[in-house]
């Protein structure tokens, strides 16, 4: 791969960065239960999804239900601590020392970022771009939240790399026609490689000249 090249990075939240999935695993697995028994494994179903495309897709667009899921999911989010994927803060550190420009990019909303801020002050900086739910108007797996990101950091989509866990994020990035490196933390690294060329388990190891090689 072109060493020369001015790289950039955008990264999603739940599952990337955080470790963090379990904790809505369970949450949209009950969420199934109530609204849509008859859909096995609903969590798997709308991982990666914002929770409008959610609402839209499985529950018939009833406002009802989203003020709902919404009351229970806040409950979730204002109790969690948010705890960081092996390895990721040391790799973040080393593409900052590159100079390379970084970008978060979420299906998670502006209030959910206020309970990860608290919980973990430190994550804001890292970042120089962030992306959230409340930015665009259509989820994952449409790229247009990695598009923007991009955008957002001055960077061409194809000069980019994309760090997803849900295969609705690994297909947006793809979409986007950047570079997807999987994350096997939430779902079977058999599945993942199936979908992208590249998996790692976390990022113990990993840095700036693996992710280019």
């Amino acid at each position: 791969m072109n060493r020369t090249k001015k790289w950039a990075v955008l990264f999603d939240l739940d599952g990337v960065v955080l470790d963090t999935e379990k904790a809505y695993d369970g949450f949209w697995e009950e969420e199934g239960k109530r609204y849509r028994p008859d859909i096995q494994a609903f969590h798997r179903k709308v991982k990666g999804f914002t929770l409008q495309k959610i609402v839209a897709e499985f529950l018939g667009n009833d406002p009802q239900k989203e003020q709902s899921i919404l009351r229970r999911l806040d409950a979730l989010e204002s109790r969690m601590d948010y705890p960081y994927i092996p390895g990721v803060l040391d790799f973040i550190e080393d593409l900052k020392s590159r100079g390379v420009p970084i970008a978060l990019v979420t299906s998670s909303n502006e209030k959910k970022m206020e309970y990860v801020y608290h919980a973990r002050p430190e994550l804001a900086a890292y970042f120089q771009v962030k992306i959230t739910a409340d930015k665009i108007t259509r989820s994952k797996p449409d790229p247009e939240c990695y598009l923007l990101g991009a955008e957002a950091l001055g960077v061409k989509p194809e000069f980019c790399f994309v760090f997803e866990d849900s295969f609705a994020g690994l297909e947006a990035g793809e979409r986007a026609g950047m570079k997807v490196i999987g994350l096997a933390t939430t779902n079977p690294r058999e599945e993942m490689e199936r979908r992208t060329n590249r998996v790692i388990s976390d990022f113990v190891g990993f840095a700036y000249e693996k992710m280019i090689e």
